[in-house]
């Protein structure tokens, strides 16, 4: 009985700390795009697909990649919810939604988004990291105008 408690206890401690990557991540987006900090979370050879946003394979070029985010989004709040986090031994998975509001460089616009991630989290030397972790996005609209009358901009 106490290996199943022990278990348990693991899973739930993995998925706290799984939580915690995720919230780190939105903090160092939100953070002008903390490039040193988002590359600390990944894997050397991981896989960032923003999909519409473009692709990074291993962390020198997810470095590279958001080196360039703050001159598109120069402002930007990720608000995730609605985790589904499962955890199988050193690896996990995980599906959130996210809402954000930000303001696209370009043209000055502040804009609405809503995306889905998939990601794939990897324990290292006892710590998760990102393995692979990928953005299907719904809609980014223009504040004023709403996903129901422009859907992407």
């Amino acid at each position: 009985m106490s290996e199943d408690w022990e278990a348990r206890i693991q899973r739930l401690e993995d998925i706290e700390s799984i939580r915690a990557l995720k919230a780190r991540y939105c903090m160092y987006c939100d953070d002008h795009y903390d490039v040193e900090g988002l590359a600390s979370l990944f894997t050397e050879d991981a896989v960032w697909d923003g999909g519409i946003r473009g692709k990074a394979v291993g962390r020198d070029e997810i470095r590279q990649f958001f080196q360039h985010a703050p001159e598109r989004l120069p402002f930007a709040v990720h608000m995730v919810m609605n985790p589904l986090i499962e955890v199988s031994g050193d690896k996990a998975t995980g599906v959130w939604y996210l809402f954000q509001a930000c303001t696209y460089a370009q043209g000055d616009q502040a804009v609405w988004g809503s995306a889905r991630y998939d990601e794939e989290y990897i324990r290292v030397d006892g710590r998760w990291m990102f393995q692979n972790l990928r953005i299907t996005s719904n809609f980014w609209t223009p504040f004023d105008q709403g996903w129901a009358k422009a859907q992407f901009v």
